[in-house]
């Protein structure tokens, strides 16, 4: 396995645990399961505790991507953060449109379906993080 490669795995692996962590922790203890009220609207106790995580684990997701496994990029750092940032939008809703796929349509087990999401939006992520969020040539 290349040694970016790797890299890739082990901060973005870690970055997914930490999430999943403060996820936990943030819907059972931080918000109690209840609905977070933000005045003009309130949500729900599920995503506040996706939001809080995202927080969290978002810049330490950049950090790792841009200064241990694709180092070397030659886009200046506001541009890389940006692109990350519409990468990592895009594989949240291909997590949603993959477990809406294959759930919904397919009637496959929803942890087996997250399982199959979570290794073709890695595949996607890692290909489009080398190619556009990080590329090294201009």
């Amino acid at each position: 396995m290349p040694c970016q490669t790797f890299q890739y795995a082990a901060c973005g692996g870690g970055n997914t645990a930490l999430n999943i962590f403060l996820y936990f922790v943030s819907y059972n203890y931080v918000l109690k399961k209840q609905d977070l009220n933000l005045g003009l609207v309130v949500v729900g106790s599920h995503i506040a505790a996706f939001i809080l995580a995202f927080l969290v684990t978002f810049p330490i997701g950049l950090y790792l991507n841009m200064f241990v496994v694709f180092k070397g990029s030659q886009l200046r750092k506001r541009v890389q953060l940006l692109r990350y940032f519409l990468v990592v939008i895009v594989c949240i809703l291909l997590n949603y449109l993959l477990l809406t796929l294959f759930v919904g349509q397919l009637n496959w087990y929803p942890t087996l379906s997250q399982i199959a999401a979570t290794i073709l939006i890695t595949i996607f992520s890692y290909l489009s993080q080398l190619r556009f969020s990080f590329k090294k040539s201009i």
